[in-house]
């Protein structure tokens, strides 16, 4: 199937605000585009003027679609609504934030255009004209890669904090309004949002992260821990080990199937450095990283070692911190 040779980002937004991964995005769909355009779409009200914020991260066109009716759109008519753009333009690839909105507007729209759709991917990258789709599998123990090589777009959602955003001017930005008309869901409104908080989106956004595995599980550390990250204004996080314990659970695990970090500082602590877990911290600005075995693979991913005890060092810095 022909297209076009554009990368198609969709820009999620929120109440104000753009979600964050559907900038990353963009910042990645400039990295990976060799010479294809990136196409940022964007659907908005007339009163928003969100390709204002979308401008600042250099696409080389925004399509806009503007009708009063997107601010309480369900996800069958956000998934038309693109349908109507994306079928007639068929872009080479289509990029989804892996957000509970992206999650559920990517596959409505994947059936629409009948190509295949990798979700949750952790990389994304071009071999000739094919997008490899990397994401665990097996348990989260093996990477794979996944290609769509016979249908167009190629679609993938990608785990949020995945990439870093970066602002890059383009004079050339090209704003354009894109035709559609807006079907309304006969069967189905929307009567009220509530926004869902939990740990791991917070883990995500946190400026400083404590890091604990299964050798530094214990009451006394989980307390030193919590009391360190209450002082540095953090949050204590856990590898997926001890999820399992009464302590903590899946909200709080890093790494796959949980938060990928972006945080200035992460402590890890007794966390041997596994492959599930080094993916959620690659974004992370400064690792310092304890743990009593001196060949931990997660030394190959940190700023700063220290071979030691756990307790020692909690003890130690957190005297260190007024």
């Amino acid at each position: 199937m022909m297209d076009n040779n554009e990368i198609w980002v969709y820009i999620e937004t929120t109440g104000s605000r753009v979600e964050p991964t559907s900038l990353q995005l963009i910042t990645k769909a400039k990295a990976i585009a060799s010479g294809k355009k990136v196409v940022a779409i964007l659907l908005e009200t007339p009163s928003a003027n969100f390709e204002t914020i979308v401008k600042e991260y250099g696409p080389d066109r925004i399509e806009t679609l503007i009708d009063d009716h997107f601010v309480n759109a369900t996800d069958e008519e956000i998934a038309d609504a693109l349908f109507q753009v994306t079928d007639k333009n068929r872009p080479n690839s289509l990029l989804f934030p892996a957000t509970i909105l992206g999650r559920s507007i990517a596959p409505r729209l994947q059936a629409k255009l009948e190509t295949g759709l990798t979700g949750d991917s952790l990389d994304i990258f071009y071999e000739n004209d094919l997008l490899v789709q990397v994401k665990p599998t097996y348990g989260d123990n093996v990477m794979c890669d996944i290609v769509c090589p016979d249908t167009r777009p190629q679609m993938v959602t990608v785990r949020p904090n995945t990439f870093r955003a970066e602002k890059a001017t383009n004079p050339q930005t090209e704003v354009v309004k894109a035709r559609f008309t807006f079907h309304k869901q006969a069967d189905s409104d929307i009567i009220a949002t509530d926004p869902i908080i939990n740990s791991s989106s917070k883990l995500d956004d946190a400026k400083v992260v404590i890091a604990l595995g299964r050798g530094a599980y214990s009451p006394k550390n989980i307390q030193l821990a919590q009391d360190l990250a209450a002082k540095l204004s953090g949050m204590v996080g856990v590898s997926r080990p001890l999820t399992h314990e009464a302590e903590f659970n899946h909200d709080d695990q890093i790494g796959i199937g949980g938060a990928s970090l972006s945080a200035d500082l992460l402590i890890n602590l007794g966390i041997s450095g596994a492959v599930q877990y080094t993916v959620g911290i690659k974004n992370a600005k400064k690792i310092v990283s304890v743990n009593i075995d001196k060949d931990a693979p997660i030394f190959e991913e940190s700023d700063f070692a220290y071979v030691g005890d756990v307790t020692d060092f909690l003890n130690a810095l957190t005297a260190q911190v007024r």
